[in-house]
């Protein structure tokens, strides 16, 4: 179908006259066509055109709104209509895609793009699933995939304001990633609701044997009791929590004299903290035992949380040993204070890292998968105040992770609390729909393509509808994201099918 005719513009903006018969919306894809080659746009702006000065299109609405008068445009279709602003994607040339680096002539007719226009979409080797090609609010039947070996190496961001379809976008990437051999998933989820205990989640995947579930109560069938030993702990472990200078110097004196048995030394004041001034150690001493729900009395260490004095020696290993044996981790955290939740993430993750580093040393890491760790609420460990403290381990990952294939899944509302130096390293962010402004800027500014003149389209996104920037991908990808509910249905669709058309194995 003709939508348009490219009729001025300059390169970054072509100006297309819009066909009286057709629509177009902000965010669709046209194809110009000439001499064979196909040129992909895409729709960032709307407005009105006429031929019709602007004093006579007012006193035309004057007539019409004050004295009812009816007055009729001689050639309606020819004196007004709909301008749309376009920006170059591609240039697609006997089915090889390339940059554009030239205008389509004068009067090039645009319409609307064909499935069979991209079949360069290819899935890659390793394909992480994003959803369907989408034209404006149209989907089309063309999925799209981007490598996830190295998208999750390379970390991923991702973002939108609340109601926008952050929940359903995490439960289908970490219900494709199940699929995916060579990556595994670390989830901190605090809502616990991607297992799904009380609904449908991951343990109804086809490929539930790949996932193992933690958690501290009531845990169901197939899970396990999560338990974590003090021993396991280090001053660097709170890097990101608010404690004083006096407060972090004699948690390094603690650890450096006592070893393993610092944070009992603390808590039943029975270590050597001469240098330190008694109020510094009591309130150190509250905050550990508050933090960790510990309670000392009469020289005995008692234990209420998931820290436990006596359980949880191996839990640390265990999970990276799932990890590494290419099985997502999933940790329920809702029954942990924000602060809890970062505390056993980082433990998790430094051991993560430590081991990967020494295997990339020993020539083993070619072997192992890679680890991305799914963080909610990102600024809690990647904001600009927490970093003003001092870096942390998942700072550490977002400069030096892709080395050793560990990565950050990091996710937010409020990308703008994030330092643009970090923003930039995360090579894919998944935008969801969001009206804030400021928000917009900080990821237009780190995007991997120019995204300049996206903003209008990006707070236009509807629930499900999402733009993918990565360094993986030649052009800013919209996406529809599938509803969950239905994905899990298809599935389960799937595997009856096989089943029936399983004729079994001949006896005779």
């Amino acid at each position: 179908m003709i939508k348009g005719q490219i009729i001025s513009g300059k390169f970054s903006d072509l100006i297309v006259r819009q066909r009286s018969s057709t629509s177009i919306e902000i965010g669709e894809l046209l194809v110009a066509e000439q001499e064979g080659v196909l040129y992909l746009l895409q729709v960032t702006d709307l407005l009105y055109g006429s031929q019709i000065s602007q004093q006579q299109l007012e006193m035309i609405s004057g007539m019409q709104l004050e004295e009812g008068s009816s007055v009729e445009l001689f050639e309606k279709e020819l004196r007004t209509y709909n301008l749309a602003v376009l920006k170059s994607v591609l240039t697609i040339s006997k089915g090889v895609q390339k940059s554009t680096k030239e205008l389509p002539a004068h009067f090039t007719e645009v319409r609307a793009v064909k499935e069979e226009d991209l079949a360069f979409f290819q899935a890659p080797k390793h394909p992480l699933f994003l959803g369907c090609l989408r034209s404006g609010s149209k989907t089309l039947a063309v999925p799209l995939s981007l490598d996830a070996l190295k998208v999750f190496s390379h970390h991923v961001l991702v973002t939108g304001t609340t109601g926008k379809g952050k929940s359903n976008l995490m439960y289908t990437l970490i219900w494709n990633m199940v699929e995916v051999d060579g990556v595994s998933l670390l989830v901190l989820d605090p809502h616990d609701e991607y297992y799904g205990r009380q609904g449908v989640g991951m343990k109804d995947h086809p490929r539930a044997d790949r996932v193992v579930y933690y958690s501290t109560k009531n845990v169901p069938p197939g899970g396990v009791t999560l338990k974590i030993h003090l021993h396991g702990l280090r001053p660097e472990h709170f890097s990101f929590l608010d404690f004083s200078e006096a407060q972090r110097q004699a948690m390094e004196i603690a650890y450096k004299n006592h070893g393993k048995k610092w944070v009992e030394m603390i808590v039943l004041e029975q270590g050597d903290f001469r240098e330190f001034k008694d109020a510094t150690i009591k309130v150190l001493k509250r905050r550990l035992s508050w933090l960790l729900d510990l309670d000392g009395r009469d020289g005995q260490l008692f234990c209420s949380g998931v820290f436990d004095y006596a359980a949880g020696q191996n839990t640390i290993s265990d999970i990276c040993g799932l990890l590494e044996d290419g099985r997502s981790v999933i940790v329920d955290t809702s029954h942990f204070s924000g602060q809890i939740e970062l505390l056993i993430g980082g433990l998790i993750t430094s051991e993560v890292f430590r081991r990967y580093k020494r295997y990339k040393v020993s020539g083993e890491l070619e072997g192992k998968p890679v680890v991305s760790v799914v963080l909610e609420e990102a600024p809690r460990v990647l904001g600009k105040e927490v970093l003003e403290r001092g870096s942390n381990i998942f700072s550490t990952l977002s400069r030096e992770g892709r080395k050793f294939k560990v990565g950050i899944t990091a996710i937010t509302q409020l990308p703008s609390l994030i330092p643009r130096e970090i923003l930039a390293n995360i090579n894919t962010k998944i935008i969801l729909g969001t009206e804030m402004k400021q928000e917009r800027e900080a990821i237009i500014e780190s995007a991997a393509q120019d995204l300049s003149s996206d903003s209008r389209a990006i707070a236009s996104l509807d629930i499900g509808e999402a733009l993918v920037s990565s360094n993986f991908a030649r052009f800013a990808l919209p996406v529809s994201i599938p509803f969950f509910e239905n994905v899990v249905k298809d599935a389960k669709k799937k595997d009856r099918q096989e089943a029936l058309n399983f004729e079994g194995v001949r006896l005779s």
